[in-house]
């Protein structure tokens, strides 16, 4: 199963590298989006410093869910989805690699990113630094999840907007944790009640969302 892993998430990095202009897309319209926030809310840094925490995870949802609808349409065209998953036992092998492989492409991006964003808005170093420790560990649910709604999508019309639908509710939690580990020490008090829940999100999903994005990867190629 290790094996089968680290060769599927070669596999999609040097593939991705051939593809370069769907890498930088989603990182793209996450640094448009999260820079026209200050041109449109005004220049009061007391303002900025509330809705940076908020802006930035929105962000990054919309910029994952972007680069997931396709997390598993090429290698469904082109059949060699159904060739992997002859591998017995290499269903969630398949699940994780691909979430792991949008992580490194999309969420790592983000959170380098962030800093910067933190500075745009006015952020003490304190809220930046827990803002970067949300995202570290709010990011992989995001490919986690998305990855389960591009398999429960798959060969479907509209299925974009069909993901979206299905994914963004459940990516909830983790907005509101994430932001509110930075609210809580702009307000002087301690954020790890915030990230124990997104540690306990995090390994609920990575138990659960990859034998669910298996099961849904079996159905849409039978």
């Amino acid at each position: 199963m290790s094996g089968t892993f680290a060769v599927l998430v070669a596999r999609d990095l040097r593939l991705a590298a051939r593809r370069r202009v769907d890498v930088v897309l989603p990182i793209a319209f996450f640094t448009v989006a999260v820079s026209l926030f200050p041109l449109g809310v005004g220049p009061e840094p007391q303002i900025l410093r509330q809705i940076a925490p908020g802006v930035v995870w929105v962000a990054a949802l919309l910029a994952a869910m972007l680069s997931v609808t396709q997390l598993y349409a090429a290698d469904h065209a082109d059949g060699s989805l159904e060739q992997m998953l002859l591998v017995p036992g290499a269903r969630i092998s398949i699940a994780l690699a691909k979430a792991v492989s949008h992580w490194f492409l999309t969420g790592l991006p983000l959170i380098v990113a962030a800093p910067v964003f933190g500075l745009l808005f006015d952020m003490t170093p304190a809220a930046i630094a827990s803002l970067v420790a949300g995202l570290v560990l709010g990011t992989p649910v995001l490919s986690l999840l998305g990855g389960l709604g591009a398999a429960l999508t798959l060969g479907l019309r509209s299925g974009a907007v069909l993901l979206i639908l299905i994914i963004v509710p459940l990516c909830i939690p983790a907005i509101i944790f994430g932001a509110g580990a930075v609210a809580a020490v702009e307000s002087g008090l301690s954020a790890r009640g915030h990230y124990s829940l997104l540690g306990a999100l995090l390994i609920f999903t990575a138990v659960l969302a990859p034998m669910a994005t298996g099961a849904a990867l079996r159905i849409a190629t039978e």
